[in-house]
């Protein structure tokens, strides 16, 4: 049962398929939930039309306005350069509308398959159009979106965890100093990393928000996008042990520097980028865990043995921080 008190548990199907017709486009009544936790995400057909949009609630109190507007800005700059990125539509002059009290945008529907990372080809495709993505985002800054950071990551979100007593007692010694040398090891990694660029960038560049097709990968969701390193584009792409790793860097970053010019100073980074990333995504759920779609979702969280997998993944994260970065 929704919890009465959370926001979304006021977008019934009814509100969202009014608020697609409140923009001039008709729903015919078809609605398809879609996987999404931070936001709701639907599919919808339209009346007389043969296409289905794609119609993306924002979580409330998560962004403001002006944030979402710069994101629907940088993709539809990406877009006009011919760049294939998801962006949304523009309706009645604007791109974020609102209703019932709820702010979301429209986008066209994007078929496509799961891209095949194993393939080098498909690599350096994927370079290439990161490359492009990346070249566009060194051009300007976000104003109003934050910047992927050992602060805004790690620090706030081990501060969070710990102020908020999510961990067992039995286990929160051993968190808060498992947390703490890894949040050692990224400040490091930072370090031999030196002073590196931050530019706009996707942000959350992992299989599931690629879709691929005959022409190539086309980029959805940029709502993670926000101001840090280039590499944190890359490194999601890579899997395996650190030979299989090292190969991929290497048809990623050919397929890159056709467009864009790559810093290898920023391959320090990669192992402490996947160590805040690690920390964020537990306080993250945890900030979420009044949504009732994340206890449903995610049953394993907060568990003891959660919390026991959490505090070996990063003593596994520690000692990889120690060893040489890949090449370039």
């Amino acid at each position: 049962m929704m919890n009465p008190s959370h926001p979304y548990s006021a977008l019934t199907p009814d509100c969202a398929l009014d608020a697609l017709d409140a923009t001039g486009l008709k729903a015919d009544g078809r609605l398809l939930a879609l996987n999404s936790y931070e936001n709701r995400v639907y599919q919808m057909g339209v009346e007389d039309a043969a296409v289905q949009v794609v119609v993306k609630f924002y979580r409330p109190g998560r962004w403001s306005d002006t944030a979402i507007l710069e994101e629907h800005a940088f993709t539809a700059e990406l877009a006009a350069r011919e760049i294939p990125v998801v962006a949304p539509l523009e309706l009645n002059g604007a791109t974020l509308h609102t209703h019932a009290g709820f702010r979301f945008a429209v986008y066209p529907k994007q078929g496509g398959r799961m891209p095949e990372f194993e393939r080098a080809d498909t690599l350096r495709r994927m370079g290439r159009f990161l490359g492009r993505i990346h070249a566009v985002g060194a051009q300007a800054n976000f104003a109003h979106r934050p910047t992927l950071d050992i602060e805004t990551f790690g620090t706030a979100s081990r501060d969070f965890l710990r102020d908020g007593n999510w961990l067992p007692p039995d286990l929160v010694a051993a968190w808060d100093s498992v947390v703490e040398y890894a949040l050692a090891g990224v400040a490091h990694c930072y370090e031999r990393a030196g002073t590196v660029r931050a530019i706009r960038r996707h942000g959350d560049c992992h299989a599931g928000n690629v879709l691929w097709t005959d022409a190539g990968p086309h980029f959805v969701d940029f709502d993670d996008s926000r101001m840090g390193p280039a590499v944190q584009d890359l490194w999601m792409l890579l899997s395996g042990e650190r030979d299989a790793q090292q190969a991929q860097m290497t048809e990623i970053l050919t397929g890159y520097e056709d467009f864009a010019e790559f810093d290898p100073r920023e391959l320090h980074l990669v192992e402490a980028l996947r160590t805040l990333r690690l920390i964020h995504y537990a306080a993250w759920l945890a900030r979420r865990w009044d949504d009732p779609a994340f206890p449903a979702a995610f049953p394993w969280f907060n568990t003891q043995q959660y919390w026991q997998a959490r505090i070996l993944e990063l003593r596994e994260q520690i000692a990889l921080m120690d060893e040489p970065p890949l090449v370039a």
